[in-house]
């Protein structure tokens, strides 16, 4: 069932995250919902502008509405993530997806507002609902490049007026995480008292941290062992999650953790089976594989077995 973030929010508000994740392909598609279903999770499917374009944004969909018909029991939202104007206007005018995200973080205060509040617009007219961003993440992910030094953490103060001038529902926060396999270098960690301070001034507001995988050790030890050159990745510690949520994060997007699980798994079945020609030999492992990461990530989200509470409160 295709809900809105707001009503997953409803639910979750300051007793945990729901997990978002990125999608591209089928393989992803069947692992991220049977993940879900496994812990009883609801969720949010994340489409980027590039996986929107890696094939057509109409194979996507297509998946996504055929996996709700081989999972009923699914409780999720349709995201579209780091948009920009036109394509947060596609994705609204297309009747498919349940909510989108402007990012216009990267512009002056001011204008940030204008924009957010023309796609917050034409998104309350059509019942979809919005996500924005204040305060610049660093790293790399798809077309969103951010030097460390151009990094720059929310405002709480600024926080308060732009959600009250914009009109958005949600709001992505900087509060140390970063886009991208490399995020952390020494102690690096997320400001609590940032994220204190917003809460304070937006209470029962939900609040959204973006470039939150965790780049398990493990799953960079084994693509490195096979073959690999992931050197010096470092992501967010998922026990972090607890914290956060009880602070107002309800959404923690999560992406780069699937890509190297499809990494990992696809470099060491060629490496031990150089004869392998069949696609469909390591597409099984790893939709497998990725369900398993997905029920595990949820236990530290705390969205693990929380798919009755929710189907209860939007029957109610």
């Amino acid at each position: 069932m295709i809900v809105t973030t707001k009503k997953l929010f409803e639910a979750a508000y300051g007793k945990y995250a729901i997990g978002a994740y990125n999608i591209n392909n089928l393989e992803q598609t069947m692992g991220l919902f049977q993940g879900n279903i496994d812990s009883q999770a609801p969720f949010i499917i994340q489409l980027s502008k590039g996986a929107r374009s890696y094939s057509h944004k109409a194979m996507l969909e297509g998946l996504i509405r055929n996996a709700e018909e081989v999972y009923p029991d699914a409780i999720f939202a349709v995201h579209l993530d780091h948009g920009d104007e036109a394509t947060c206007y596609d994705c609204i005018e297309s009747g498919f997806y349940s909510s989108v995200m402007i990012d216009a973080s990267h512009e002056a205060f001011d204008e940030n507002i204008a924009i957010t509040k023309r796609v917050v617009d034409a998104a309350h007219a059509k019942g979809i609902v919005v996500e924005a961003e204040l305060g610049m993440l660093g790293g790399v992910e798809e077309h969103v490049s951010v030097a460390e030094a151009d990094a720059k953490l929310t405002d709480p103060d600024q926080a308060l007026e732009f959600v009250e001038r914009s009109g958005c529902d949600s709001l992505a926060v900087a509060i140390g995480t970063s886009h991208g396999a490399f995020k952390f270098s020494g102690t690096q960690g997320l400001h609590y008292g940032v994220l204190e301070e917003i809460q304070k001034r937006l209470p029962n507001f939900p609040l959204v941290m973006h470039g939150s995988s965790s780049v398990p050790q493990d799953e960079v030890e084994r693509i490195n062992k096979a073959g690999g050159k992931l050197l010096g990745a470092k992501g967010v510690d998922a026990a972090q999650f607890k914290r956060a949520a009880e602070l107002g994060v309800t959404k923690i997007n999560i992406d780069t953790d699937g890509r190297l699980v499809w990494t990992r798994v696809h470099r060491e079945h060629f490496l031990e089976h150089p004869e392998n020609f069949d696609l469909r030999k390591p597409g099984k492992i790893y939709m497998s594989e990725y369900a398993k990461f997905i029920a595990a990530k949820n236990v530290y989200l705390g969205s693990s077995g929380q798919l009755a509470d929710v189907r209860k409160l939007l029957a109610g």
